[in-house]
């Protein structure tokens, strides 16, 4: 279950990347269109709504992989000085929190898509529905449930990292 999962979130990542690039391309294209205007050349339109959307996208899709990667600031002032049985507890604890974070998120998410669709409420400019984009960044909030709750049963000792699986960046992992 752990590797199917873990290749999951990779995969998110990798699909959020493809998307802040192509972000990126849009941008740069709208910008050169707004210095080529008087070559006939202008902005992309909605290139904002774009921007707005895309990057909500691909921060959901993140997550998840970044979270499994231990990719989140810490502040371990003190917790490094702790004995690893009060370590493992706060990661487990911490783990659990965030575990019901997300899942709050994602069915706050759920509630907003559903709403977005229910009023057909639309970008200004392009007209496009709002909830499409809702959709997607519930794809990656039920992904990053599935990280969070695949990493908390892992502190619990009732699953294992995939085979191969870098232990010292593991999530955190401790020694």
């Amino acid at each position: 279950m752990t590797v199917w999962i873990f290749r999951l979130a990779r995969w998110s990542a990798l699909l959020g990347g493809l998307v802040l690039v192509g972000i990126t391309l849009m941008s740069v294209a709208s910008i050169s269109g707004r210095a080529l205007i008087a070559f006939g050349l202008g902005p992309v339109p909605g290139d904002f709504e774009l921007v707005e959307a895309g990057t909500a996208v691909a921060v959901f899709l993140f997550l998840p992989w970044t979270y499994l990667r231990a990719g989140h600031a810490t502040v371990d002032l003190l917790y490094t000085h702790l004995p690893a049985a009060l370590q493992r507890g706060i990661a487990v604890a911490c783990d659990l929190a965030m575990l019901a974070l997300w899942s709050v998120l994602t069915w706050r998410l759920w509630e907003g898509m559903e709403e977005k669709r229910q009023y057909l409420e639309t970008t200004f400019i392009l007209q496009m529905p709002v909830w499409w984009a809702y959709a997607v960044c519930l794809a990656g909030a039920l992904i990053g449930c599935l990280a969070y709750l695949t990493q908390s049963l892992i502190r619990l000792g009732l699953a294992r990292y995939p085979q191969g699986w870098p232990l010292a960046t593991a999530g955190g992992a401790l020694r």
